[in-house]
This record gives C-alpha cells, structure tokens and sequence, in this order.
C-alpha cells in the first residue's frame, strides 16, 4: 500500500483491509509515521509522539471495529497511562495520568492503533491553536492560516493525511469550528452521550463533550457507537440509541423542517461566503425534499456569550489550582489566561451561579423552537479560515493588561464591577469569528459541521446544524444525505497528495 492507497481509504475502510489481511496495521502505521515525518515542519499538528506504545500494539492482538487503524489523541482531557496530558500549557508538563481516560480505553478497545497526540491552545480556550508551549499549528489548505480551534491540530491531522480521524473535544465548538476550517466533519455528542470520566464528573460544567473529527460521516457514526453509553458514576445516563447509529445513519429521516438563519447572535458582521455556504446549503436541503425556512430561536445571544465567558471565570482558575499543585506557576502561564484568572478570582460565587442557571433558560427557548422545527441551520464560522494573529490584542494593549495584571488594579477593578464592559468586549472579541457554536454547548445538544462549501480562494467553510437534545442519529442521516448529494471526502488539500511513497 502507497501513501494515495492510504489516503483513499477511511477509517471504516481501512479497518476492512485490516480485518481480510490485505495490509498489517504496522503497514498503516508506518504510512501515517512517514506522512506526519513529511508534513511536521510544516503544519506542527502532533506534538508529541506515541511510537513505541503504537509498535506494541500495531504487534497485536488487535480487536474492535476499527482494529488496525492509525489514530491521534488531543492533549487535553484525552488521558493516555503514562503520558503527559499538558493541556499545551507550561504549567502542566508534571500532569502524567495513572490511568487512561475512559474515552481512550474505548479507542483502544475498538483497535485503534494511538501512536500521537495533537495541538491545541492553552487550557483548549481559543478558537485558533497557536500554543507558546507547542508553537503554532497551521491550516494545510493554506499554512498562513488557522486550522480553527481548540481542536485544531486533530482538524490539520485529518486534512493532511496523516490520519483518516483524530480524536478531539468540544466545549464551544471545538470539534466544529476546526472541521469547518479544514474541510472536515465533525459531530459534537449531546451532553451525557460521551463518559468524561474519570477524571472528571462533567468537564466545563458539561458544556464540553467528546468526538472526533473525518472525513467521512460513517466514521463519525462509529466512532460515536465506540464513545456512547455511561461508566459507573456518571452524573446521569441518557437513552441509548435504538439501533448502532452505523445503521441508523443509513435510513432516511423522513421529510423535516428545518430553520436557518445567518445573523450572527452577538450583532457582529457575517462574511458573505459564510451567508454563501448557508443560501446553497438551503438550496441542497431542498433539492432533498425538506422543508427550509428562515427562522431562528429567539434567544439573546449577548447574554449567551456572556454565560459561556463565566464557564472560563469557573474553569482556569480552577485548572491553574490544579496545575500549581504539580509544581506549575501561574507566571508560566500565557498572558489571556493569567487575565482570566485574575477576572475569575474576582467574580462571585453567586454570579458564577447566576449565569450558570440561565443555561436552563437558553435550553427552553431552543426546546420551544425544535417543536416547530427539526434542526437548525447556521454559519460555522462567521468569516472564512483566519490568517494567524487576526484579532489578537495589539501589542500595546497586551502591554497595558500585563500592566494592569502585575499591579493588582485589574482585580480589583472587577471587584468593583468596573470592567463589566470591559468583560462584555472580551466576549464580542473572543467570539467574533465563531459566535454560532457555543449555543449548542451551554443548551447540551448535539450538532455537527459539515464541509459544503468552499471560498473564491479555495477556502473550506464549514455549515453548522444544531438538533434536540438526543437527536444524533438525525444529523448523521442529514449528514450522509447532503454526502451523497454532493461529495466531500475527495477533496484534500495538495500537501495531503504529494509524495505517494510506498511502504511494503
């Protein structure tokens, strides 16, 4: 098998190979080794190997649905025994876990064969994967641009043909925000779906779930049939799926309604290739025989970007306590999340609480909505892939809130509540670029970004469905519909293709 073979072949197709003794998982191994070798310099995806635990198990046994198949785990919440999890902070490099996570022991479980972990940025907090501890990582369709965040490294994997799918997590759209940078799909799980376990009960309060990201739908669909169902001690346990959804992604869903929208909820400008993407989407869905209309939750999305920045107030500060317990300081720290911890230490339990409670209201409205409507169509992302350092703080202004910082005035500015519209800024900022994923992650539902179009310059942009609550296997047959309709798998970037080399 050459490196185009490899790269022909999904996951689910891979693992057939494997399984008639057409190719030995060392094989695959040594092709994704050789196109990680190939690709590193350039696009700075896995950041740290996996070799030697990858060659005992490429030895075999091997088991599982996916037995054989090449796979990458994300550096942060994915625990693999014995490896650094460093949430691509330099605080965390003595964060070694004993155990594996319990999505990893079900990757393992299935056969895949763990051979790396990839990037993202520090605490997994922004929508570009830009590390000071990793260094950045960049789009394969155009290095001078983000792969998205904060799975962006998984995404930029994927899209360079070192792997067929890459594990990732989603706490406000980081499954779906980097597939749609990359050309991907990618499926975030309803709240529950996915064990966090056990190192953690719910991880960002529940907003944050596990998934991959493909090229292809019914590997998605099976990598959720490998994640589903609860451990022992879970917080809670929702229905299990009617059928494997490899199956149920296969039936149709029927004639749905379905309501769109382009405005962005925070008021901020929408490119018009984004608009672009959701108009063809419309015209595809309706060339399917559904019915589409422009129609959108009437949820106030300031509010919603506002609760979604406390879940940050609750989460690094409590991460940074973790993290100085293994010997970290919070000087190591990159400067956004040393203001975060200073704006968190400064927020109050009750407001924390507060906005944590209007989750729930956020969850009704969409609930009142979905009885009218089946799933709701948006933008992924507001704006095409951005180059590296779009919307970062200039220099100055990361000069006055060091300053700021170091003196003390910060906290108590915001003990004050005087930077309340400072706090609002950083919202409309932070979420600018990405301001249509985060509903789905404080409401708890399943939604997923599907790679239907791409820009003049030849730029994937990604669009986003939300569905109820428990409703995967509709967005997978929605999904495998619009993949049929008008194939995606084919289309890789350059670098993905160049160099066929051959491993025998």
């Amino acid at each position: 098998m050459n490196h185009a073979d490899y790269l022909a072949h999904d996951a689910t197709a891979l693992a057939a190979r494997v399984a008639a003794g057409d190719v030995a998982p060392a094989t695959l191994l040594d092709l994704a080794l050789a196109q990680h070798e190939r690709v590193h310099g350039r696009v700075n995806a896995v950041v740290r190997l996996m070799e030697a635990q990858a060659r005992a198990q490429a030895a075999g046994p091997l088991r599982g649905p996916l037995a054989g198949v090449p796979f990458l785990l994300k550096d942060g919440v994915q625990d693999y025994a014995g490896v650094p999890t460093t949430y691509a902070s330099r605080t965390m490099t003595r964060n070694v876990p004993a155990r594996h996570a319990h999505v990893v022991r079900r990757y393992l479980d299935a056969g895949l064969v763990v051979f790396g972990k990839t990037n993202l940025p520090e605490f997994g907090i922004r929508a570009v994967t830009d590390p000071v501890l990793f260094g950045r990582t960049n789009n394969p369709w155009d290095l001078a641009r983000t792969p998205g965040g904060s799975s962006g490294g998984a995404a930029a994997a994927v899209a360079a043909g070192i792997v067929p799918m890459a594990a990732g997590n989603d706490g406000g759209g980081s499954l779906r925000i980097p597939a749609a940078c990359c050309g991907l799909f990618a499926l975030r799980p309803s709240r529950g779906r996915v064990s966090p376990g056990p190192g953690t009960a719910e991880v960002w309060f529940g907003a944050s779930t596990e998934g991959v990201i493909s090229r292809s739908v019914r590997d998605s669909a099976l990598a959720l049939d490998i994640l589903q169902g609860a451990e022992p001690g879970d917080p809670f346990v929702i229905a299990p799926p009617a059928a494997p959804y490899v199956e149920l992604m296969r039936r149709d869903p029927g004639k749905l309604r379905i309501g769109w929208s382009t405005a962005s909820p925070i008021g901020t400008d929408v490119h018009p290739e984004a608009i672009q993407a959701v108009r063809h989407t419309v015209r595809l869905l309706e060339r399917l025989g559904h019915d589409v209309e422009e129609a959108a939750p009437a949820i106030d999305g300031t509010a919603l970007a506002q609760s979604y920045l406390h879940l940050y107030f609750g989460q690094i500060p409590a991460a940074v306590r973790g993290a100085q317990a293994l010997g970290g300081r919070t000087a190591d720290l990159e400067l956004m999340n040393r203001i975060l911890v200073t704006l968190g230490d400064s927020v109050s339990a009750m407001r924390l609480t507060t906005e944590l409670h209007r989750w729930n209201d956020f969850a009704r409205v969409l609930g009142e909505y979905f009885g009218r409507y089946d799933l709701f169509l948006t933008p992924t992302l507001a704006h095409p892939p951005i180059k590296h350092g779009t919307g970062d703080p200039s220099s100055a202004e990361q000069r006055l809130l060091g300053f700021l910082n170091g003196t003390g005035l910060l906290g108590i500015l915001a003990r004050l509540r005087l930077l309340d519209k400072t706090v609002e800024k950083i919202a409309a900022d932070n979420l600018r670029y990405v301001p249509f994923t985060q509903l789905s992650n404080l409401t708890g539902t399943p939604s997923m970004s599907v790679p239907l179009h791409w820009t003049a310059e030849g730029l994937p942009l990604g669009v986003q469905f939300v569905g109820p609550f428990g409703s995967e296997e509709r967005l997978l047959q929605v999904a495998r519909q619009l993949e049929e309709v008008q194939p995606w798998f084919g289309r890789v970037p350059e670098m993905a293709r160049c160099g066929e080399h051959a491993v025998t």
